[in-house]
């Protein structure tokens, strides 16, 4: 294969590697978990088999860095499991939250390894409990689900990717200087773009810096970030979204912006909740990206969402058709990530993903997902949910975002799960607060269901 061929096929794209420098500057990590839930003992030769299926696809690899500052990072190979299969001893059923918060506590490198890991935990009433950690740097959760039902299903998905250093230092230098040199006139065009933004965008500049606190006591602090999980029947869940007025879709939005705004998590200047919608933008056709989605930004009144999602569902339609439309001018600019020095990819962080004054809640709706992606064990789960967690959150960057609201939502076979992350400060920020917050939650739209 040649260099070319070698570095189309291999290297990051500008969006993962802008996540990756992200992870790197700020320490801060963006993982995905998938938790089964069985009310019985499970298949340990089904887990076995499904659990060494995971290593391919997006999690059969590994980044490696340019030795050039400013390089192209590529992917590497690193087929099958990266940790051992972890099986826990027998806790209560009450534990399960908090194991589940372990499992995403444990060490992940998608440079060094691991870049994901898998535990069982058996529960003292006869349950059992599996959880998948991945790092998003490796995938994103449509990467995800698609690895898991190759597992699922015993195929192999591989994209070729070369063996950990597999190039001389010297051939690799010569190869990644060769190919910045060929994207300089790129390089060139982007910074004139930027500046160009800049200007646009200097109000919304200086609305970013004007929300942050001022001091935070114990800024290095780590802190805890309750979570909670929602199973609500699917019948009930579309039944109501179309008495309302909307859809599943409108209906998930709905309820996250009905949270933000019990957390106060609404614009200053209207009461609106600011919701980033992430859409599926993978490619079944051996799509390498580890992140591939379009963030859909849609604004909703969280005072009519409980009596009618039909401007919900407009919405979303709209943001959806811009998106699909009218190409996001930043994106323009990701061909400088890789000459962005640290100490300004911090200030980044803190400007893109910290200090938004209109307080933005991550909405993610995975949809139906296949039935088959609940067989983790060659049998069905009762309880299947997804979530995205940011590990190793300091108390500074919680409160100087002025907290966090994450949902991801999605169908499996008769249930509708919801996973809310949840920071508010000031607040008692528990697990007992975050649960009454979702019970009260659904409860405004007329729903209910099991929360654990």
């Amino acid at each position: 294969m040649t260099d070319a061929l070698t570095r189309s096929a291999d290297r990051l794209s500008f969006t993962d590697q802008a996540m990756f420098l992200g992870l790197r500057a700020t320490g801060q990590e963006a993982i995905m978990q998938c938790v089964w839930i069985y009310e019985r003992p499970i298949d340990y030769d089904g887990v076995r088999r499904f659990y060494e299926g995971i290593g391919h696809g997006v999690f059969g690899r590994r980044i490696e860095r340019s030795p050039l500052p400013f390089g192209r990072h590529r992917w590497v190979s690193a087929p099958g499991p990266q940790a051992e299969l972890d099986i826990a001893e027998p806790r209560t059923r009450s534990d399960l939250g908090g194991w589940v918060d372990e499992r995403a506590a444990m060490p992940l490198d998608p440079e060094y390894g691991p870049g994901w890991h898998m535990g069982v935990l058996p529960m003292t009433d006869g349950s059992t409990a599996i959880c998948l950690v991945g790092s998003h740097c490796l995938g994103d959760g449509g990467g995800g689900i698609l690895t898991i039902l190759d597992a699922v299903y015993g195929n192999k998905t591989d994209f070729d990717h070369p063996a950990p250093i597999s190039r001389t230092r010297w051939r690799a230098i010569g190869s990644d200087l060769r190919e910045t040199l060929r994207g300089v006139p790129e390089v060139a065009r982007t910074v004139v773009a930027a500046a160009k933004l800049a200007r646009r965008r200097r109000d919304d500049i200086s609305r970013s810096g004007a929300a942050r606190p001022r001091e935070v006591t114990g800024a290095d602090d780590r802190v805890y970030m309750p979570a909670v999980t929602a199973y609500v029947n699917a019948e009930d869940w579309l039944l109501r979204a179309k008495t309302l007025g909307g859809n599943s879709y409108s209906l998930v939005a709905g309820v996250s912006a009905k949270l933000a705004e019990s957390m106060g998590r609404v614009r200053a200047e209207d009461g609106a909740v600011t919701l980033n919608i992430p859409q599926n933008d993978r490619t079944l056709d051996a799509d390498m990206r580890a992140n591939a989605v379009r963030l859909v930004n849609v604004a909703l009144d969280p005072a009519t969402v409980t009596t009618d999602l039909s401007p919900a569902r407009a919405a979303i339609k709209a943001g959806l058709a811009a998106a699909r439309d009218i190409p996001d001018e930043t994106l323009q600019l990701l061909p400088l990530t890789p000459f962005i020095p640290k100490r300004v990819v911090r200030k980044m962080a803190d400007m893109v993903f910290g200090f938004a004054a209109d307080l933005p809640v991550s909405c993610s709706n995975m949809g139906e997902v296949p039935a088959a992606v609940a067989l983790a064990d060659g049998t069905e789960a009762d309880y299947l949910y997804f979530r995205g967690i940011d590990r190793y959150a300091t108390r500074g960057a919680l409160e100087q975002r002025c907290g966090l609201l994450t949902v991801v939502a999605c169908q499996v076979d008769s249930k509708v799960s919801l996973s809310v992350v949840a920071y508010q400060p000031g607040s008692e920020n528990s697990t007992p607060w975050l649960h009454d917050l979702v019970a009260k939650t659904l409860a405004d739209f007329e729903l209910a269901g099991v929360i654990e």
